[in-house]
């Protein structure tokens, strides 16, 4: 175990290289020289900088992780304290009283099951509970999906004709084919 010292070295040098990553610039950047190279932030190599790179974002990985943990368990407690008060109400009816105050009969309560219903949903979507839900491309009336081929020129004058159709500006030249120039250039 290294000292408190020595992990804030380690620390700081592998801030810098995920620094030199996030600005685009690779560590074994030849113009990276003086202070700033891998040997002088205290590595005997690029391969050495490239190593520690990878040990320092598998660490912050592993930090995220843990933290996204306790916040789940976290919430999950509190979801747990929520359900454990509108259980009872959810559950067991309860007597229902007419304007005089006497009771006419027991019912759920319905807002309580509602209350209920939304904290199952939300402990599934937290803890990933729910299925993926599965979805399919069709065709016409739920049969197959057709699939064709076209031929790029093709498909180029159908692009051209629609922009033109779109809009009163002039064709996109881009997607116009070579016999609408043509036709342009003879007007």
């Amino acid at each position: 175990m290294h000292s408190k010292a020595t992990q804030a070295a380690i620390s700081a040098r592998r801030a810098k290289l995920i620094a030199y990553r996030r600005e685009g610039i690779r560590y074994d950047d030849p113009r990276i020289t003086g202070p700033e190279s891998p040997t002088c932030l205290g590595y005997s190599s690029v391969q050495g900088a490239s190593k520690d790179l990878i040990r320092a974002l598998e660490e912050a990985r592993d930090n995220e992780k843990a933290e996204a943990s306790v916040y789940r368990q976290q919430e999950n407690e509190r979801l747990d304290s929520l359900l454990e008060a509108a259980w009872p109400r959810a559950t067991k009816p309860h007597p229902v009283f007419n304007r005089e105050g006497d009771v006419v009969g027991e019912e759920l309560d319905m807002r309580a099951i509602d209350t209920v219903l939304r904290l199952m949903d939300r402990r599934a979507k937290l803890n990933g509970l729910d299925m993926p839900v599965k979805a399919e491309v069709t065709g016409a009336d739920g049969g197959p999906l057709a699939v064709s081929s076209a031929d790029p020129d093709k498909l180029a004058a159908i692009i051209a004709a629609t922009s033109r159709l779109d809009s009163d500006a002039p064709s996109n030249t881009a997607t116009s084919t070579p016999a609408d120039d043509e036709d342009e250039d003879a007007e």
